[in-house]
């Protein structure tokens, strides 16, 4: 004798449990329906009503009714997916279509109700010769970084405002000209051996006897401002001494100071001022020295101060018949003494009374022109004279030595 038939519930599912109905867990809250004696733990319970079996003469399923099953992605021998089938018809939720139908997938839409379509991963194969293959994703767009300009507004990172722009190339052409002026001023300061040094220095050793007189001491000279408080000045040639070496033109000491720089020509001229009050004489020592030499005697004159020492004041040239006949070594008031590093030479100027008169003690230019200085030869200008007079001696003679080293057009 066979096994006995299962029952009524497992044969027929959609039918309701013949037994058993009516049981309920002395436990069980209020509500709950009863449970089948037979269900087993963990199960959740069957619904009390299920719908009754569909016989013959039932309407047909309607779509709500069907389960839409999912598609199988089919294999294909390249390792590609094939063409998508086309959706099963019927109208998309969206326009009124029947609940629980399926919309047809768009072309590059995303699978709706079913598996991710592989050929839009990652990992899709490309195609030879490094092409993407069909429906894949190729272009990605990244947000660009936000900053924020003077007023406190977004924008984006890496672009400059066109304040921004201009502000950096003026510092980049402040810059290279800051730069540029700092080489060619340590050229200059380092008294560099160029060619065109090296012509300006030889040119300028050899204009005592290539430029004539009247240009190294003009007759006349305008000095716009050279007086004290700005004021201008007016000064007169009266007399210029024939060149000649250094012997017995210096005090013993200022000589002994000179004797390493040597000396090639001296030239001197006498002025006075429009009053003719004042007499002052201007050298001009050619020297034998390079230009290491000449900077070596300006930085031992500058550090030990040596222009400023009444026991090496330069001598004057007291001229026969003239406003300066009576100008000695006891009339020296004040004195400059200049040594140039561009040229081989040596300008000083010393000033004193025309009438005669000494001045004790002599006071040098730089001092005397300083402002609420009370000496005499303060008082008096003596210092202003001085200095005055050979500077603008030192101006022709550089301009002089400038052109010379110009090469003809």
């Amino acid at each position: 004798m066979g096994p006995p038939p299962p029952r009524a519930s497992a044969r027929f599912p959609d039918a309701p449990p013949t037994v058993g109905r009516g049981l309920r867990s002395p436990d069980a809250p209020p509500g709950v329906p009863p449970r089948s004696p037979d269900a087993q733990p963990g199960v959740p319970p069957q619904p009390t009503h299920r719908p009754a079996a569909r016989g013959a003469g039932a309407p047909a399923e309607t779509a709500s009714e069907t389960t839409t099953r999912l598609r199988p992605v089919p294999a294909h021998p390249t390792g590609r997916p094939g063409p998508t089938p086309p959706a099963p018809p019927g109208p998309r939720p969206d326009h009124g279509g029947p609940r629980g139908a399926a919309p047809a997938a768009g072309p590059g839409e995303p699978r709706r109700g079913g598996a991710p379509d592989p050929a839009l991963s990652w990992s899709a194969p490309m195609a030879p010769g490094g092409a993407p293959g069909p429906g894949r994703a190729t272009v990605v767009s990244f947000g660009e970084p936000e900053g924020y300009d003077e007023h406190a507004r977004p924008r984006p990172l890496g672009r400059r405002s066109r304040s921004q722009t201009v502000a950096a190339a003026a510092c980049l052409v402040l810059g290279a000209g800051l730069i540029t002026g700092a080489a060619t001023g340590g050229w200059l300061a380092d008294g560099s051996e160029g060619p065109a040094a090296r012509n300006g220095f030889t040119a300028a050793g050899a204009l005592w006897h290539n430029v004539p007189v009247d240009q190294l001491f003009p007759p006349a000279l305008q000095g716009k401002g050279a007086g004290p408080g700005n004021a201008d000045r007016t000064w007169t040639r009266i007399a210029v001494a024939p060149d000649s070496g250094c012997k017995g033109a210096f005090d013993p000491l200022l000589r002994k100071v000179l004797d390493p720089v040597g000396c090639a020509r001296l030239l001197r001229a006498t002025y006075t001022d429009a009053t003719q009050s004042h007499v002052t004489t201007v050298g001009l020592l050619f020297t034998e020295a390079d230009a290491a030499g000449m900077s070596a005697l300006a930085r031992r004159f500058d550090t030990e101060r040596l222009d400023r020492r009444t026991d090496l004041m330069p001598l004057p040239y007291a001229a026969k018949g003239t406003a300066a006949a009576g100008f000695g070594p006891g009339q020296r008031a004040s004195w400059a003494i200049s040594v140039l590093t561009d040229a081989p030479v040596v300008v000083y100027a010393v000033t004193g009374w025309a009438d005669g008169r000494t001045v004790d003690p002599p006071q040098p230019a730089g001092d005397a022109m300083e402002s609420g200085a009370g000496t005499g030869p303060a008082q008096a200008g003596l210092g202003h004279e001085a200095q005055g007079l050979a500077d603008r001696i030192e101006r022709g003679l550089r301009k002089k030595a400038g052109t010379a080293t110009e090469r003809p057009s």
